[in-house]
């Protein structure tokens, strides 16, 4: 058998099959393997303990020596000279620097009472715009499945080896099944948010056990974003003329020919203003306040979307009409309309038309760097001009852009 300076028995957590965590000391002693399982760590580090003095015994002479330390600190003091043999400085000198730069947890709060404080701000937030409902909602389901995970655990018991596991687990129905490197990051910048506030504002922690795990580096493909092509968009526009009067058809131009952020619980049009859309200049002002990334900036207002709104005013139809929301899941349902395909539709078909990122990237409220990787060379200049011909028909007198071999570009 080997001699080893640190402990040859380990100490990690043991789940039960009852979901409680126990603390597991093993090793080998005599040739014998050596399993015990123990309600709490300091139970299960005393064992460990004894059961060094007891290998030690069998390996090293022992002495006699009169002292006024009881037995059980002769034991860890024996325990702490094995440990430190070889080291280039006195146990004394390790003692003394533990003392001067460790610092004890602030309180031993349970998970669940961290995660409730935490999730508090997070509301906060979500009520003064900060971030989204939908935002609001991924970061509560994610803390809800770390409390499942973990359910009787303090928070400082979640150490960078319980918290690599579970950001790398499968989900319940497939568990054996890695999950995408995107997700795993997705969870780590949660998580990594959370145990920041606990260390910075809490002071619930020393240090963030994610501190020293590092996301993934992931390789992004260019034009991944989902669009409709011009007649599908043609096709979508003349049926939603069709219901309740035209009445959604503000909601379904803005989102589709200027790109605005679609959702209508808390994207961009559902806070946008009508006084805010301005034929008489032709250009959409998006505010801070209405903004996802809290800046302003104005969106051009083409030739067909000023001849949408003119057909369907602001000031007679709204832009998201009370029967919107139940009715643009079925319209989704029947078009196949992903959540932002309309607003990808307009960047890829814009930076089609006008060849200028830096342009698309100013209305859109991107980054060139995005508009190259996943809207450049999406769509053609023809399939772009056809989509930016696409004119009412049921109101007004459609102009001649709208003909049927202008559309068939895109056929």
């Amino acid at each position: 058998m080997k001699t080893h300076t640190a402990s040859n028995f380990t100490v990690k957590p043991f789940k039960n099959r009852n979901g409680v965590t126990s603390w597991r000391v093993s090793g080998w002693l005599h040739g014998l393997r050596v399993r015990k399982n123990f309600k709490n760590k300091q139970a299960a580090f005393v064992e460990r303990g004894t059961l060094d003095l007891k290998l030690m015994q069998t390996q090293s002479s022992l002495r006699p020596v009169t002292t006024s330390l009881s037995e059980e600190q002769v034991r860890e003091a024996e325990i702490l000279f094995q440990k430190f043999a070889g080291k280039p400085r006195t146990l004394a000198f390790y003692a003394d620097h533990g003392l001067t730069h460790y610092k004890e947890p602030a309180s031993q709060i349970s998970l669940a009472d961290a995660v409730k404080a935490y999730l508090e701000i997070r509301r906060d937030d979500e009520r003064r715009n900060v971030i989204g409902k939908r935002q609001l909602k991924t970061i509560e389901s994610e803390f809800n499945e770390l409390q499942r995970h973990f359910p009787t655990q303090n928070l400082s018991d979640l150490t960078t080896d319980l918290l690599k596991p579970y950001l790398n687990r499968g989900n319940l129905a497939r568990p054996q099944i890695h999950p995408a490197r995107k997700t795993v990051n997705l969870r780590y910048g949660h998580l990594f948010t959370f145990f920041r506030f606990a260390v910075v504002t809490k002071e619930w922690l020393v240090k963030n056990p994610l501190a020293k795990i590092s996301r993934h580096k992931l390789e992004h493909s260019r034009g991944s974003a989902p669009t409709l092509s011009a007649q599908e968009a043609a096709k979508l526009m003349a049926h939603v003329e069709t219901l309740h009067d035209g009445a959604f058809v503000p909601y379904y131009a803005l989102c589709l020919f200027a790109g605005i952020r679609p959702s209508v619980q808390d994207g961009e049009i559902s806070r946008l203003p009508a006084k805010d859309v301005r034929l008489d200049t032709c250009t959409i002002h998006i505010e801070p306040d209405v903004s996802k990334v809290d800046m302003k900036r104005n969106i051009d207002i083409q030739p067909n979307l000023a001849s949408w709104l003119e057909a369907y005013p602001l000031d007679k139809f709204p832009v998201i009409h009370k029967s919107l929301p139940k009715s643009r899941i079925a319209i989704a349902k029947q078009f196949g309309l992903s959540h932002d395909v309309m607003r990808h539709t307009f960047i890829s078909m814009h930076v089609a038309k006008f060849r200028s990122m830096g342009d698309t990237a100013l209305q859109a409220g991107n980054s060139e760097r995005i508009i190259r990787r996943h809207y450049l060379n999406v769509t053609t200049p023809q399939e772009a001009e056809a989509f930016f011909n696409i004119m009412p028909a049921l109101r007004g007198k459609p102009q001649a852009e709208t003909s049927t071999a202008a559309l068939s570009v895109a056929a």
